[in-house]
């Protein structure tokens, strides 16, 4: 008998400890299968490791035993809902960062003496700042607000299909209860009375709450998301639970594809889908989104809204779905930077569940001196020129469905070539702009770390968090099944050596180390929302990003071939939005928001809106 000790010194020594072997056998062994001399050389064959004759009779034994408690664990039924015994901390030795919170200090009230407009439309697009000025005085109710709000929901839904379901029982409610502590004097702060919508992976007792996914339809969650809480002792009103790609993977969701309100025949990209389209819509005052490699950045750039991806570990995501434990995130997306701030202010802090959350202050102040903060560029971002077309390499196409494949792809290359190509004028006058405010701009490069491999922790805790959905063979009722969606995704995930995954980790520890290294020297970066890879590495190393509307295409802005409105690459296009990205020092969100608003108010893009 091979004693397990002895059994991993074998393996070792064999230079089986970092491969696919383990994770392919017991891939092979599902459902109670006794693993076969045969299956070690199937598994040998993928690991690309040779295992001489004698051994694999020898690991037999304690390779059954391991795949009977492979499937002990299975039985525990173990929910989403519970994380891991091992915490991702984006906090190093010597980070320093505020814990006494203190008064949030907000920019002057909007036009005081204003009454509210004849129709109450008229205020759909308005700021949080601006709404809650409005409810505060008492110039315009709670009621009349959600009510307005919900009717703009109903009426633009057929056509953006941003909405799961309608809280309207819940909102109407909560928008009476607001109005009647407002008369008495209870004004809880400037979140009070105002409408908003979760991303559907909020957990809302009463409610379902999908995750966007076919055979999660009639989920039913008895608790409500801390983000959920937070927002109902604030004040707000629950509108609408909102559209989110299958799982928080792009637009397509069990009930189509959420549409941009900018032009209707794109996907408003994703995953939180519904709270941009809806935000930019004039549909909701603000949403909630979550971000795990993307999912605030890439539609709030679609859609042109402004919003605020925090440091990991400093909203809770209790109650919400996780897809990657070291990764998720929750954060506001709004129509202005200082709402992403109101926002913030009412939903970050230690909730005692969540344990990656530090006690960290975010204290907004309105009217702090950006002009003292050191502001870094990419400069070899700004400056990076489109790749010219490469010739073909391939050899003739075999078929004709090859040669269109080949066709196509093409096609979409030199799509995203040309529209990169007219978007850098937006990027230098981005640039051009803050020299005129008076920012010194200190080129600055992030560090060169193969961030892809280390995304293989995204991939295997997403796998690890719907692997009862692979192994029940249940993962086929998700709407895509494309090559690049979550099915493919997580049958792949099950043949990553666990080994591999702590190298992963390793690598990023040290991603991390380099990337303090950068913000020794500056409180801000200014980067290319789609330049480089600096939305894969903060999304890594856990800084915080806000990303923030930078003009429209004009009618000379070249247009994606296709009319799929569900491929990812269908954006861009005349009278659609561009976007810029600041990036900011682990829980810096006061000083990257103050500096970000500073640049908004310079140039106003995000007053613009839709023409639904």
């Amino acid at each position: 008998m091979l004693d397990r000790r002895n059994f991993m010194k074998t393996c070792s020594g064999l230079g089986l400890a970092g491969t696919l072997f383990p994770g392919v056998l017991w891939a092979q062994a599902q459902g109670g299968t006794k693993i076969t001399k045969e299956m070690i050389e199937n598994a040998a064959a993928i690991a690309d490791v040779a295992i001489a004759d004698e051994y694999k009779e020898m690991m037999l034994e304690d390779l059954n035993d391991r795949a009977k408690g492979y499937e002990e664990i299975y039985k525990l039924k173990i929910s989403n809902a519970v994380d891991p015994a091992l915490i991702f901390d984006a906090v190093l030795p010597g980070t320093k960062f505020e814990t006494e919170r203190k008064p949030m200090r907000l920019s002057k009230a909007p036009n005081a003496t204003a009454s509210a407009p004849k129709n109450l439309e008229d205020l759909a697009f308005a700021s949080v700042r601006e709404l809650a000025e409005l409810v505060r005085t008492k110039k315009v109710s709670s009621l009349a607000l959600t009510q307005m709000y919900l009717q703009r929901l109903k009426k633009y839904d057929p056509t953006l299909k941003f909405v799961v379901t309608l809280t309207e029982e819940r909102a109407l409610t909560q928008a009476k209860k607001a109005d009647a502590e407002i008369a008495a004097g209870k004004y809880r702060g400037p979140l009070h009375g105002l409408p908003w919508g979760a991303k559907d992976l909020l957990a809302t007792k009463a409610y379902r709450t999908t995750w966007g996914a076919g055979g999660f339809e009639n989920q039913m969650i008895d608790e409500d998301a801390t983000v959920v809480k937070r927002l109902d002792e604030a004040g707000a009103v629950l509108v609408a639970k909102l559209t989110l790609g299958a799982l928080a993977l792009g637009d397509v969701w069990f009930g189509g594809v959420t549409r941009n309100p900018w032009n209707t025949n794109q996907g408003s990209s994703g995953s939180s889908a519904g709270p941009a389209s809806a935000t930019a819509a004039g549909c909701v005052a603000f949403s909630i989104g979550s971000e795990t490699l993307g999912s605030i950045s890439s539609p709030c750039t679609r859609c042109g809204c402004t919003g605020l991806r925090p440091t990991f570990g400093l909203v809770p995501r209790t109650g919400a779905m996780a897809l990657s434990w070291s990764m998720d995130k929750l954060g506001p997306i709004c129509r202005s930077v200082e709402d992403c701030a109101l926002v913030l202010d009412a939903i970050y802090g230690p909730d005692g569940h969540d344990r990656t959350v530090h006690a960290a202050a975010f204290n907004w102040d309105a009217h702090l001196d950006w002009r003292k903060l050191h502001v870094g560029y990419l400069k070899a971002d700004f400056e990076h020129k489109p790749e010219p077309p490469q010739e073909e390499k391939e050899g003739p196409a075999k078929t004709p469905e090859e040669q269109k494949k080949r066709d196509k792809q093409k096609k979409q290359r030199d799509a995203l070539r040309w529209r990169a190509e007219y978007d850098r004028k937006y990027n230098d006058a981005a640039l051009a702009k803050l020299r005129e405010m008076g920012v010194h701009l200190i080129p600055v490069e992030l560090p060169k770390f193969p961030y892809s491999a280390i995304t293989v922790m995204l991939t295997a805790e997403s796998a690890a968090a719907f692997d009862d959905l692979t192994r029940s063979g249940r993962d086929k009722l998700l709407t895509s099944q494309k090559d690049y969606d979550w099915p493919n995704t997580f049958r792949s995930a099950r043949f990553i050596p666990a080994v591999e995954y702590i190298q992963a980790a390793r690598a990023r520890k040290l991603a991390m180390e380099a990337m303090a290294k950068v913000f020794d020297s500056v409180d801000v970066i200014v980067a290319p929302t789609n330049g480089s890879q600096q939305l894969v590495i903060t999304n890594l190393t856990g800084h915080p990003s806000v990303i923030l509307p930078n003009g429209l295409r004009g009618d000379d802005a070249p247009k994606y071939p296709f009319e799929d409105p569900s491929d990812f690459q269908n954006a861009g296009g005349p009278e659609t939005p561009t976007s810029l990205t600041f990036l900011g020092k682990l829980y810096g969100e006061a000083e990257l928001l103050a500096f970000a608003r500073a640049y908004q108010q310079a140039t106003e893009f995000h007053l613009q809106h839709p023409k639904l």
